[in-house]
């Protein structure tokens, strides 16, 4: 057995003993259709912001409490084709202590712990007023 092995086995068998469990971190995943761009995969993710930016100066901030923020193209008005840039941020259930606390409130409403943040980011297409998927063919070779 390999030192790396060993080593993933005890550190497996510590957890279990101790409680803690080995939450895998949320990964959504980006769908969208025609008119829409939204998130699944969502699992624990609470207090979302999708910010899109795209052509000509457009800005938009989608917050939603609970669930996934979807950004619905009409929203674009007057829709104009080329890449729309995003960022996903959202808050997760791991809580990480704060160390150096400036200012966190005071008496009952003094914070210690901060949720950990998930973001990630990405872009996608309008092309003829629509929403588009890249081409994924694959070309064969020659033998």
């Amino acid at each position: 057995m390999s030192i790396v092995w060993k080593t993933l086995v005890a550190l497996a068998i510590a957890a279990s003993l101790s409680g803690v469990a080995l939450a895998a971190p949320p990964e959504p995943v980006q769908r969208s259709n025609s008119t829409a761009i939204w998130f699944e995969n969502w699992g624990s993710l609470y207090n979302a912001t999708l910010k899109v930016e795209g052509p000509d100066g457009f800005q938009t901030s989608i917050f939603v409490p609970a669930g996934s923020p979807t950004f619905y193209l009409r929203d674009a008005s007057p829709v104009v084709d080329g890449v729309y840039r995003f960022e996903l941020s959202a808050a997760t259930t791991e809580v990480l202590k704060i160390r150096n606390p400036i200012d966190q409130g005071r008496g009952d409403a003094e914070k210690t712990e901060m949720a950990v943040p998930y973001v990630t980011n990405g872009s996608f297409v309008v092309l003829r007023g629509v929403i588009t998927v890249p081409d994924e063919t694959l070309e064969e070779q020659e033998p």
